[in-house]
């Protein structure tokens, strides 16, 4: 925004929606719908994580959804006043990071996917993909969070640039992160389908699963809008504030709310603790990294969620 717009404070002649960083006054439909969305399926995620207590997955799912929430109320504020300061701050730093915490859901089921299939097919100990991938992502959201505060608050040009700088260098290091994580799963995977003969006949069960396939498509789907959300904002905050990019609401629409709103459906409605239940500490994993017969027939034991 020009020097001359910094004390507009509302829509005025001399304060038009053209001049706000957006240059549009945000959709109230299409904002209350996202914002309902995310608002149902952060009752949905609790509800889940409470009945099949997979805490880390709750925890990383209902962080991303209130998050949401929050910066879709930031939008319906802009609607009623785009030059709301309010309604800009908690849509900018809002809805840059709950994303990462949808990233590190799916973060977190590598490991379980590793110890139910077998650990032999895996380059790496299962328990480091939980604590490499989500330190990845916490420095992720540390560097978008910390941009997006910075653009905020910022009273300057150059510290708004500043910001947004954070925020850029924060997405790329989470597409990087979402990269070397698609590598090693699907390395992975090959290795583990190809020699499905060295499996138990349990794994070989599990894998064949129709819940199970489709807990793997769910994710896959949630990876894909994830990722495209990732690179839409990239390009986005690249162009500088106020760039033709950043002005067409019909694309932040799709590339962000569409792209993240179905990927937090696709894991809601293919939640772990009923798709894959090797994720939930009311399945005892054996030694081996697989559920045992008795766990299958009977329930298995109750132990403390881990990561």
């Amino acid at each position: 925004m020009g020097d001359r717009y910094d004390d507009c404070t509302t829509v005025t002649d001399l304060c038009p929606v053209e001049a706000t960083t957006y240059g549009y006054r945000p959709n109230m439909g299409a904002n209350a719908f996202f914002l309902a969305i995310f608002a149902l399926c952060l009752g949905i995620q609790l509800f889940q994580g409470f009945k099949w207590r997979t805490w880390t997955f709750m925890i990383a799912m209902t962080l991303g959804c209130l998050t949401e929430v929050i910066g879709y109320v930031g939008r319906i504020l802009m609607h009623s006043n785009p030059w709301s300061s309010a309604g800009f701050n908690m849509q900018i730093t809002c809805l840059i990071i709950a994303p990462a915490f949808f990233s590190a859901a799916v973060y977190l089921t590598l490991k379980h996917l590793v110890l139910t299939l077998g650990s032999q097919y895996s380059r790496l100990p299962a328990r480091w993909y939980t604590w490499i991938f989500i330190g990845c992502d916490l420095l992720s959201l540390v560097l978008q969070g910390a941009g997006g505060g910075t653009a905020a608050s910022a009273s300057s040009q150059s510290t708004q640039d500043v910001g947004s700088n954070l925020m850029i260098t924060g997405i790329v290091w989470q597409v990087v992160t979402l990269l070397v994580f698609a590598a090693l799963a699907a390395d992975f995977f090959f290795r583990a389908y190809r020699d499905g003969s060295n499996q138990t006949a349990l794994a070989m069960e599990i894998r064949r699963s129709s819940k199970f396939m489709l807990f793997l498509a769910a994710l896959v789907i949630a990876y894909v809008g994830i990722a495209i959300r990732c690179i839409y904002r990239i390009a986005e905050l690249a162009g500088g504030w106020g760039n033709e990019i950043m002005q067409n609401e019909a694309e932040f629409i799709v590339l962000e709310g569409v792209m993240i709103v179905i990927g937090v459906i696709t894991l809601t409605a293919c939640h772990p603790g009923y798709f894959f239940p090797q994720m939930s500490p009311n399945k005892q994993v054996a030694p081996n990294g697989i559920l045992s017969e008795k766990d299958l027939s009977e329930g298995g034991s109750s132990t403390p969620d881990r990561v």
